[in-house]
């Protein structure tokens, strides 16, 4: 669950979701990348080379799902099945907080000391949110830590020590209390100014301050989580860059992080954009993947950056967030009058009315979840389509599926897959990879 479902979901949405793809590691350890570049062999199927057996894309997809061994795809299984129930826990967990902030008054109390202690209104606001912020965060600890921490060590996917996770929980708390009260304070002036018609104007707020996180986070944000330094392996670098500059982006620069202090996934993003725009990956794809493998991830990532889709995406999402607003002026009101007297709310731009307009945002997002889910993996499959385009490494892009259904269920059912995943399965991948080396080989 999202420490705080409408700032996180404002704030964060697009940062995992649109410009990185996570890949974990190898369980065993592939050649370092500095390392002869080994493309893989084609797999049982066809032949690699045009004069031989034609290649059959169908028996390649089998043969590279088939290396999976049974124990370690249940175990993948299990950790993604397991998230699927997760998201209902984390929602209903939500609810739960807010309604007990509500029905026991502590909204309302908070909300009038806050007001005691200023009586510029939104002074006493942002007092109220950043209150909010610290206590909703007590709140969620016990779920957060679960997900956050226990679950991601039993499935080894974590490396930090429990005192080192606390630290990124406290830094991603003190950038909320920056970030949440100047959201809030922002989104109630529209309510009391604009009083038919708030719900328009607190999705344009709200699109606007995603973008500004998304220009930020590269420069301010993401350096306080993880040291980024320039690239020193030239050989990578450069074809990095080649990469780059083909699709017409322009930069001398790539930066590596230091993720292996959080996680054995591997990672990259191009991120930002206008003047904070910054090619990144992580030292677990340095150090566990091969460069066909590297090439692969970084011409997904590229790809979603030529093909515009942070704007397409943040477009998308302003229709959810204005849609989103419009729900909340229907059930809100309704709400209120049923159950306002008792929570001591009088009205939208009532800041004690915070959870509950938290609640409705939760609610409308749960339902909108396939939705949203589908959106985003109509854009990474277009990332990957583009991505085997500009590297030409469809045995590296198989790999890193492969890597990916460590954690990842590798074979849902259609349903499944259209309902909960919001990145095309390992098996949609490998498969669309093995198509495209088919084509390849048949007209190289």
């Amino acid at each position: 669950m999202r420490l705080f479902p409408l700032c996180g979901f404002l704030a964060l949405a697009l940062s995992g979701l649109l410009l990185s793809a996570q890949e974990p590691g190898p369980a065993g350890g592939a050649p370092p990348a500095g390392s002869p570049p080994a493309v893989a062999d084609a797999p049982e199927g066809g032949t690699a080379s045009p004069g031989g057996t034609a290649f059959d894309p169908a028996a390649a997809t089998r043969a590279y799902l088939d290396r999976m061994t049974p124990e370690k795809k249940a175990r993948s299984d299990a950790y993604f099945e397991g998230g699927y129930w997760l998201q209902l826990w984390g929602f209903l967990y939500g609810l739960a907080v807010a309604w007990l902030l509500l029905g026991s008054g502590l909204s309302r109390r908070f909300r009038d000391w806050a007001l005691r202690r200023s009586r510029l209104l939104p002074v006493a606001q942002w007092l109220y949110a950043a209150g909010y912020v610290l206590l909703v965060a007590v709140l969620t600890f016990p779920l957060n830590v679960y997900q956050g921490f226990f679950r991601e060590h039993q499935y080894d996917l974590a490396t930090q020590t429990f005192p080192q996770w606390m630290r990124d929980q406290f830094v991603g708390l003190a950038v909320s209390l920056v970030l949440f009260p100047l959201l809030l304070v922002a989104l109630y002036a529209v309510f009391r100014k604009a009083p038919r018609t708030w719900w328009l104007w607190g999705g344009a707020i709200s699109v606007l301050f995603l973008v500004f996180v998304i220009l930020i986070a590269p420069v301010y944000i993401d350096p306080l989580f993880n040291k980024y330094k320039p690239l020193e392996d030239a050989r990578v670098k450069d074809e990095i860059l080649s990469l780059a500059r083909a699709s017409g982006i322009e930069t001398d620069d790539v930066w590596e992080f230091d993720a292996s202090r959080q996680t054995t996934r591997v990672s990259a993003n191009v991120s930002g954009f206008m003047g904070t725009m910054r090619v990144r990956l992580n030292d677990n794809l340095l150090n566990r993947c091969t460069l066909p493998e590297i090439k692969a991830v970084m011409g997904h990532e590229i790809g979603h950056y030529a093909l515009n889709h942070v704007y397409e995406l943040i477009l998308d999402f302003g229709l959810a967030y204005v849609l989103g607003f419009a729900f909340l002026s229907w059930s809100f009101e309704r709400a209120r009058r049923r159950w306002g007297a008792g929570w001591g709310v009088t009205d939208i731009t009532d800041i004690a009315g915070l959870p509950l307009l938290v609640a409705v945002f939760s609610v409308f997002f749960f339902i909108l979840t396939p939705v949203q889910n589908n959106m985003i993996r109509v854009n990474e499959a277009e990332a990957d389509r583009y991505g085997l385009q500009a590297a030409r490494e469809p045995d590296g892009f198989a790999e890193i599926a492969l890597k990916l259904g460590e954690y990842r269920k590798l074979e849902p059912g259609p349903f499944e897959e259209w309902f909960f995943y919001d990145h095309p399965s390992g098996r949609s991948r490998i498969k669309m990879a093995m198509e495209w080396k088919a084509e390849a080989l048949r007209h190289p």
